[in-house]
């Protein structure tokens, strides 16, 4: 669908937040057609909770409307798989610490691919571009901006620290102060915002505290470690030797090198959650311009889930896994609840999210099946997907463009469904009202799909499993075979044997098998 006949005509009032401008501003790509976007993925420690997933699935709405806008997008998100959680986890069970950060990789991209997020262009992992890494450093030492450590002996100990008083843009994006030690900042103010800081454990909840940042050897508190030595638990393989020592990428560093290796001269968005702004953004951007770099044109982050009004995480204790919620509930249900309130918007995770998500998806479905049984047909994916934003509702459209107002996106799909449902209520539907019912179920299904969430799309009719009673995928196969069933027996009671037998070839094509009993006709997936 990218590029197909080129941008749309809506693209040129598609409008985004800017973190670092405070602003919503109109949206225009670094090369004309394309989009570059790096997305911050996991840091492969342990396994993911909904929290975690809610910017994937945020970020991935954003992507599908570039598409569908008709730009070609290059969407990279990385994965962290190494840093002191991961190798103090893996070391406290006695496992391999690269074993560990994999299995919890395969984990991420499981729910990712169970919750419809489409896979990136590239998903790079940290220790595939430790040389990209040392390289970046190296041009920051060079240009006066970092500087390595040395012991008492001279010898290299393999820290290497940026020196945020030489960099005089430092704070722009959350907009701190240099110098005053204010504690105003916005970043702070967010955290102080949601409750205390720091959890029972004494670790902090929003940025983790890496233990470099307490080091003596730091000319200022605010400086950040681009390398860090090795400390005495970590394993050998955990290790490179580099120009200033033996050790492992501090964590701001790994982004600055994937994405400039990856999205070089078309690098429009940086995303992540709300968390990530302060500290790994701030710095993030700052070490990647005093390299001599350019850095992402707009910074756009999703705010987080939260449980009774408090961050989703695991270190409150109420990170819920993502597979206890699919088992309860339908992956489509998941996806629905995540991604229906606009992307900076706290998102209440309860029992009711769930409920009202249920409830849309049982009248999307039932709009689905009964257009297609008054119509006689359910038009097929590639139509779908080939309608393009200039073709889909305005109000739709309206609302994907201002900063992607998904609530008001659902809204313009509810539109659609009432109206078709009317035109259904007509006791014989002309011509001109079966012409805009098909409209409105193609604009339905289109503007679902915008969302990953058209019910006759991968992954919801692939496969299918029985969590939360019945899966989505085979609920939404149930509802239109069985309304296909009630079309033919009406069609068989009139004698209309034509029909009847032509409802039952186009199932047997799709690969159903309708057996009819005496206590009526049921049916099975060849």
């Amino acid at each position: 669908m990218a590029g197909d006949g080129g941008v749309q005509n809506a693209a040129t009032g598609l409008r985004l937040y800017d973190t670092a401008s405070h602003e919503v501003s109109r949206f225009e790509p670094v090369q004309p057609g394309k989009v570059g976007m790096y997305v911050c993925g996991a840091t492969v420690q342990s396994s993911p909770h909904i929290g975690h997933i809610r910017a994937g699935v945020a970020f991935d709405i954003i992507r599908r409307w570039f598409l569908r806008l008709g730009y070609d997008v290059t969407f990279v998100r990385n994965v962290t798989d190494i840093d002191d959680k991961i190798l103090d986890k893996a070391c406290a069970d006695g496992e391999q610490w690269w074993a560990r950060a994999y299995r919890y990789e395969r984990e991420f991209t499981e729910a990712y691919d169970e919750l419809g997020v489409m896979p990136p262009t590239v998903e790079p992992r940290a220790t595939g571009h430790i040389l990209d890494m040392i390289h970046l450093v190296e041009r920051i030492v060079d240009n006066g901006h970092a500087y390595v450590v040395r012991d008492e002996a001279g010898e290299l100990t393999g820290d290497v620290y940026f020196d945020v008083a030489s960099w005089p843009h430092y704070g722009e994006l959350t907009h701190q102060k240099q110098g005053s030690g204010d504690s105003t900042d916005e970043a702070a103010a967010v955290a102080d915002a949601m409750g205390p800081s720091v959890d029972a454990a004494g670790e902090d909840k929003y940025n983790p505290v890496d233990p470099a940042d307490l080091s003596e050897a730091k000319r200022d508190p605010r400086d950040f470690a681009l390398w860090k030595r090795p400390k005495d638990t970590d394993p050998l393989d955990a290790r490179w030797i580099t120009p200033f020592g033996p050790g492992r990428p501090g964590w701001h560093i790994e982004c600055s090198a994937m994405s400039y290796r990856y999205l070089d001269g078309m690098f429009d968005i940086h995303g992540g959650g709300l968390d990530l702004r302060f500290p790994h953004h701030e710095n993030e951007m700052a070490q990647t311009r005093a390299a001599g770099y350019e850095t992402a044109r707009r910074w756009m982050h999703s705010a987080w889930v939260t449980d009774k009004g408090e961050k989703m995480s695991k270190s409150l204790g109420n990170g819920l896994s993502v597979p206890a919620v699919l088992a309860d509930h339908s992956a489509w249900v998941v996806r629905y609840a995540l991604g229906s309130v606009q992307y900076r918007s706290m998102l209440e995770w309860s029992d009711q999210t769930l409920a009202e998500a249920q409830a849309a998806y049982e009248r999307i479905v039932n709009f689905i099946s009964h257009a297609a049984e008054t119509l006689g047909e359910q038009p097929d994916r590639e139509e779908i997907a080939a309608v393009m934003a200039d073709a889909l509702p305005v109000d739709f459209v309206a609302a994907m463009n201002e900063d992607i107002n998904v609530s008001r996106a659902l809204a313009a799909v509810f539109t659609q469904v009432r109206a078709g449902n009317t035109l259904m209520a007509q006791p014989v539907p002309d011509d001109d009202a079966r012409a805009r019912l098909r409209g409105s179920l193609v604009a339905v299904r289109a503007m679902l799909d915008t969302l990953g969430l058209d019910p006759l799309a991968d992954p919801w009719v692939d496969g299918g499993d029985d969590r939360g009673g019945e899966a989505a995928e085979h609920k939404a196969l149930s509802v239109l075979v069985d309304a296909q069933l009630a079309a033919r027996a009406e069609a068989r009671k009139e004698r209309d044997f034509t029909a009847a037998d032509a409802i039952r070839d186009e199932l047997a094509a799709a690969g159903i098998t309708i057996e009819d009993t005496p206590a009526g006709s049921t049916w099975s997936v060849a």
